[in-house]
């Protein structure tokens, strides 16, 4: 099993558009092949150390390596990436293995 997480920074004011997307791709993504976990998540509230307004992160599980290459490369997330794009700053993507 890996884990992903994707720290998404969208533009001033954009959080929201991009999460209404991601949450349209949803059951798409869930019905994968090898997806374990898949979903967003912004800071809690009572959190001191906050991402901040236009930032959030999707954390994932996948059963493998390939699983989630077939992820990246599914019509569905090139279709999402598409939407989005315009409303992006930045987006980085960390795969980790547990310990």
């Amino acid at each position: 099993m890996i884990h992903v997480i994707a720290i998404l920074q969208t533009k001033p004011g954009m959080r929201d558009a991009v999460l209404e997307a991601v949450e349209a791709n949803l059951a798409a993504v869930r019905a994968e092949d090898g997806c374990i976990a898949y979903g967003p998540a912004i800071d809690f509230e009572g959190s001191s150390d906050k991402l901040g307004p236009d930032t959030f992160v999707v954390v994932e599980q996948w059963e493998s390596p390939e699983a989630l290459k077939a992820h990246a490369a599914s019509p569905h997330m090139a279709a999402f990436g598409a939407r989005v794009k315009d409303m992006l700053v930045s987006r980085a993507i960390h795969v980790l293995t547990p310990c």
